[in-house]
């Protein structure tokens, strides 16, 4: 599904690194409010199911992300690939100072969660179009036989996002006392959020087009209606964008981000203990993210992808089985584990769905395949978890979701054909 093999245009360093490292935002987002999710229920909503409620915002919010996905890909195929990151980061900035701003249920009772989860369906539309649209941005700009690295830096910005959501969730939770977090302490992290958004906005402003996208501008190839174009001729990558998506959805979060709520759910750690063992797993995804991102690029995206669908598939009811002990000592490796084969699966990830389309619609095609998985087994998958956990008192749940989901991947990995240039250049010279 590669664009033509041989030399193509590339995009200047600092324009890659603005794309890569603007995914910050995004998962800072997404991921401080999971990890806020038990302060966020006694902030918005009254006692009782009040944490299922909480994720369920988070799972409504997901929902919004196709949709997003879709106008924004939409956008992005038609007018060029930094349209639509322009546009997705100035609706994110105005959405994450909204909810910093919110009234508390103390204040205005019930209309106060409605208000927060009208917001976060405002951000799962905005961040629809974003990961994609900077995923399919690099992958155009950088060097053939780079690719997988270069876009794994996607996965490892969302990873940095998260570490930053994790440290600073986790210093507001330690330093106030009860009475001042529910009460105002809340806010500072998502004001941070806001003005690190608006910062990225204008970085943004900066950057070139995608010499992809300026190929097609050239050529006349630009699909008028890009999303009918994408299901028409390239219906067999969107089911493998939708199931590589999928894997890594649920790997990461029911594997990374759901973990601190899992471990003050089962009461395994205390809330402040488990945001600072996130803490340290986001810094193991860090680490692993680029290495399995180049090591895509060595070996190809098919077996480096099927090696971590069968991790998936063996460790994590283990873990979070270790994980669910009252044990603390047991709390860390569990946790290291599952995120470093949750970022190993975002890494590679990155490259393999997008490369499943070509230039023209790939935008539109990952918003089928990619973000519609995500909503699913990325959105739903905390609240089911949870859900699960508390009807069933199972500690390892969380994990047979991961190892059911990657069953069922596994043999469509199998079966894709091979997408690394790298990796192809050497068949075709055998």
């Amino acid at each position: 599904m590669n664009e033509p093999h041989g030399a193509s245009p590339r995009l200047p360093r600092a324009s890659l690194a603005i794309a890569a490292f603007s995914t910050i935002v995004e998962w800072y987002d997404f991921t401080l409010y999971l990890y806020l999710a038990t302060v966020l229920s006694r902030v918005f909503f009254t006692a009782g199911d009040s944490i299922l409620v909480t994720l369920g915002g988070f799972a409504v919010a997901y929902l919004m992300r196709p949709v997003g996905a879709m106008v924004f890909g939409h956008i992005g195929d038609r007018y060029g690939r930094r349209q639509t990151m322009l546009a997705s980061m100035t609706l994110m900035t105005f959405a994450m100072l909204a909810t910093a701003l919110l009234p508390t249920h103390a204040r205005i009772g019930p209309a106060a969660g409605a208000l927060l989860l009208a917001i976060r369906c405002i951000m799962g539309f905005s961040v629809g179009g974003e990961y994609t649209g900077v995923v399919a941005y690099l992958l155009e700009g950088a060097p053939e036989d780079r690719r997988g690295l270069i876009a794994s830096l996607a996965a490892a910005a969302s990873e940095a996002g998260a570490l930053l959501a994790a440290a600073v969730a986790a210093l507001t939770v330690s330093a106030m006392s009860e009475e001042a977090l529910v009460s105002w302490g809340w806010r500072i992290p998502f004001l941070v959020g806001a003005g690190l958004a608006a910062a990225i906005l204008l970085a943004r402003a900066t950057m070139r087009e995608s010499p992809e996208f300026e190929r097609q501008r050239v050529r006349g190839t630009i699909p008028r209606n890009p999303l009918r174009h994408s299901l028409a001729h390239h219906r067999a990558g969107i089911v493998r964008g939708f199931a590589i998506s999928a894997l890594g959805s649920i790997t990461y979060y029911v594997g990374i981000t759901y973990v601190p709520v899992f471990l003050t759910s089962t009461r395994a750690i205390d809330e402040a203990g488990a945001l600072w063992l996130a803490t340290i797993a986001a810094v193991a995804v860090i680490a692993v993210t680029p290495f399995v991102g180049a090591l895509s690029d060595r070996w190809g995206r098919k077996p480096v992808l099927a090696g971590l669908a069968i991790l998936s598939a063996a460790l994590p009811i283990a873990m979070f089985g270790l994980m669910g002990t009252s044990a603390h000592a047991y709390g860390m490796p569990g946790a290291v584990v599952l995120a470093l084969v949750a970022g190993g699966v975002s890494a590679v990830a990155a490259a393999a769905t997008a490369e499943q389309f070509p230039g023209e619609g790939r935008l539109s095609g990952l918003a089928f395949g990619v973000t519609s998985a995500t909503a699913i087994f990325g959105g739903l998958a905390p609240y089911v978890a949870q859900l699960l956990l508390e009807r069933t008192g199972w500690a390892s749940v969380p994990g047979a979701m991961i190892a059911i989901v990657a069953c069922a991947v596994l043999p469509i990995v199998l079966t894709m054909p091979e997408t690394a240039p790298r990796r192809l250049a050497r068949v075709n010279r055998a």
